[in-house]
């Protein structure tokens, strides 16, 4: 059998129902969602599957939305099965309050690491993480670096020379 998106769509949906949504194909990349509580039966049975064989953990990264009350926070995985060589995006949301999501590191060692650096630049726990702690960041840190909750520059600043950053100034 040849494994198709459409395939992986209709075995998700036989398993899970109405509990995964949000199928799209950006660029023929299979995307869906679930709900964070399902993150890792979804991830099980997407490994564990004989036509499916997702087994390798691509990437895991978080997403911050904002305007998205109540699904501020997203944790996007990105999966590959090797031997058809097709790969699949699923991504799961969570309030920025209650930032906890069930640890993949059980399932793939190298979501160890990842998990670390989500936690660390989004402030996503993973909850059941062997070691959770800041990876790249100093542990004194109080703040997560790339949560869209800081002005990307202060406007109002005069020590800075804008030609210096490329913009404005005369044109030699």
């Amino acid at each position: 059998m040849i494994l198709t998106n459409e395939i992986i769509q209709q075995k998700l949906i036989e398993k899970f129902g109405d509990q995964v949504t949000g199928f799209d194909e950006p660029y023929g990349l299979l995307s869906f969602e679930a709900p964070k509580e399902l993150n890792l039966k979804v991830l099980q049975f997407l490994y564990d599957d004989a036509d499916l064989q997702f087994q390798f953990l691509t990437d895991l990264t978080g997403v911050h939305y904002p305007h998205q009350i109540g699904r501020e926070l997203a944790v996007v995985y990105h999966l590959h099965n090797l031997k058809a060589n097709i790969r699949l995006r699923f991504k799961i949301y969570t309030a920025i309050e209650t930032p906890e999501v069930f640890t993949a590191t059980q399932l793939f060692s190298t979501a160890n690491w990842m998990e670390r650096e989500t936690f660390d630049f989004f402030g996503v726990k993973f909850i059941g993480h062997p070691n959770l702690k800041r990876i790249l960041n100093v542990d004194e840190m109080d703040y997560f670096p790339l949560r869209k909750e800081y002005p990307l520059e202060d406007q109002t600043r005069i020590d800075k020379d804008d030609e210096m950053f490329g913009r404005g100034g005369t044109n030699s």
